[in-house]
């Protein structure tokens, strides 16, 4: 397809493409004249990331890049590349080890993960930013007196496990393995507000039932 179709199929503008295409968030096309290049699906699917990071997910340019980069990296297998693509997603700075707080979060996380049974060990707030978040959202329920002990973040920790299995098998479902960490890093963007609101629904239901 032309940059035109390109830009009518994705629902993105072609100043934006060239934009994309600029910023190597978009591989080029195949070049078929002097001023003119040749577009696919893989194009087309790239262009549905790209705007799943930056247009809904309001990952910067910079950041998309790494995205990208990661999950193109084919030095590393399939599950490595899953990994360091949805971990170039941006995250919060290492929390203070000086904060009485962080290290209260430190030990709820550590006896969370094994009780799911999950991986956990020095270091791993450093290899998944996800744990480093999970510290500082604990820290801060520490801080401010709410509870935060394993006892209450486990069943958190069990929904979320049954959570990535359907993420998981949706994943799956593309055909590639790039397709799949595509779906992977999208996903993880597109269904982290549906989440949030399906929650905040529940507790409306849940109140108006109880109160």
């Amino acid at each position: 397809m032309r940059l035109a179709e390109l830009s009518e199929r994705s629902g993105v503008s072609t100043a934006t493409i060239k934009y994309y295409l600029r910023e190597g968030l978009l591989q080029p096309g195949r070049r078929v004249s002097a001023t003119q290049a040749e577009y696919g699906e893989d194009h087309l699917r790239r262009l549905r990331l790209v705007r799943a990071l930056i247009q809904i997910g309001g990952v910067p340019v910079a950041a998309a890049r790494e995205v990208i980069a990661a999950a193109e990296d084919e030095s590393l297998d399939h599950y490595l590349r899953l990994g360091a693509a949805t971990r170039a997603l941006p995250c919060p700075e290492e929390p203070a080890e000086d904060d009485p707080a962080v290290e209260t979060a430190r030990r709820s996380v550590e006896a969370l993960l094994e009780r799911l049974g999950w991986s956990s060990g020095p270091g791993l707030d450093m290899l998944n930013p996800a744990h480093r978040r999970l510290i500082d959202s604990v820290a801060a329920l520490a801080r401010l007196g709410y509870p935060c002990d394993t006892a209450h973040l486990l069943p958190y920790g069990q929904l979320a496990a049954q959570l990535a299995v359907t993420d998981l098998d949706m994943v799956e479902e593309q055909p590639t393995p790039t397709g799949q960490i595509e779906a992977a890093v999208a996903l993880t963007v597109l269904y982290e507000p549906v989440l949030l609101s399906l929650r905040r629904m529940a507790h409306a239901e849940e109140a108006a039932r109880r109160f």
